[in-house]
């Protein structure tokens, strides 16, 4: 019989953190070893309990969740699942955690009953269990910043897809380009309402215009455009070039926004003028998608295992047949740029 994941819950509210006790003792294959008011407290418990997997209040009092969350993981590393507030600073804060290390990201229900809280518990034992398999200790040097090659109006577009431990590359990878760099569409698995922080933490971080992709919105040399978190997104063209289309519809590989519905897309519009990016992340979303368009001519490029928080999808699209070629993180910024400057003759 399997081991149990063993929970430690620190959260300021006394209310959460019985409702995170009963639902999580509730459910089979979990054990809660211990719960904190604060940090203070926390770090005690964490000493005494060596829980698997830690869930962090993003706002407590004493010493907010941000700045514990970057002492855990600079003195004793683990897997962390923040919960939040659904508010703009929550989601701000959200992100950053993100960033630092935390593996997921969880909004906090209105209330203890009902249909809400259902579907919180679930999305959150979800979350634990992906956490709780995570490589903290992948290695992970920073991409040096990379140069655009040849002529960048008639470079090829990116494509890229992510989930858990894509918010740090993605932010690493952005970092590392340049003005000027090819188009680039992102699917990243993260809830609707902390895009817009992420758009923004991105844009400005980067030299690129990152935005929250609109539907009918152009795609430009120079810029990035993200899924909106609860909604497709698709690459489509006509006589004025590519443009993006939003649309509902039920989840594709198990999500929406689907990586699987992007790259199926800009295989069938871009073909051999794309390149596909898919980075850490549980599960198969992307691995159809990039088998597509590797098929249709487009270069592929996959995060290797060493590098990943959860070898998920970039092994399923190995395994699909998808990848053209797998690296190390600090070496796919360069190898983008590469493959969309390069003739076709050229890309291998």
């Amino acid at each position: 019989m399997a081991k149990p994941i063993r929970v430690a819950i620190v959260d300021d509210s006394a209310l959460m953190r019985r409702m995170l006790t009963e639902a999580l003792s509730a459910e089979p294959g979990f054990e809660v070893v211990g719960h904190a008011a604060d940090p203070f407290e926390a770090r005690e418990m964490i000493k005494a309990t060596n829980p698997d997997v830690l869930t962090l209040d993003v706002e407590m009092p004493k010493m907010d969740g941000l700045t514990f969350l970057d002492k855990i993981m600079t003195l004793r590393p683990m897997p962390v699942v923040m919960v939040s507030t659904l508010t703009r600073e929550g989601a701000d804060a959200t992100v950053k955690a993100l960033e630092l290390g935390a593996i997921d990201c969880i909004g906090k229900p209105n209330g203890a009953e009902g249909e809400r809280f259902a579907d919180f518990r679930d999305e959150l034992i979800g979350k634990l269990k992906i956490a709780a398999s995570a490589r903290l200790g992948a290695p992970r040097p920073k991409p040096v910043r990379a140069k655009v090659a040849g002529r960048v109006g008639g470079s090829r577009l990116i494509a890229l897809g992510a989930s858990t431990g894509g918010v740090e590359r993605i932010r690493d990878i952005l970092e590392a380009l340049p003005e000027g760099s090819p188009p680039i569409l992102i699917v990243q698995h993260m809830g609707a309402f902390y895009v817009p922080s992420f758009a923004a933490r991105l844009d400005r971080q980067s030299a690129l215009t990152v935005r929250v992709a609109e539907h009918g919105a152009r795609v430009n040399v120079g810029e990035v455009l993200i899924a909106p978190g609860d909604r497709h997104l698709a690459l489509r063209k006509d006589a004025f070039g590519y443009s993006c289309e939003i649309s509902d519809g039920p989840p594709v590989s198990g999500h929406r926004a689907s990586v699987d519905v992007l790259f199926n897309s800009v295989a069938e519009v871009a073909g051999a003028g794309a390149v596909g990016v898919i980075l850490s992340g549980m599960g198969r979303d992307g691995a159809s998608g990039m088998a597509a368009m590797r098929a249709a001519g487009a270069w592929t490029i996959g995060e290797n295992e060493q590098s990943c928080v959860v070898y998920g999808m970039p092994r399923m699209a190995k395994l699909a047949g998808g990848i053209a070629v797998e690296m190390p993180l600090n070496q796919i910024p360069a190898e983008m740029l590469r493959a969309a400057a390069a003739p076709g003759d050229r890309l291998k």
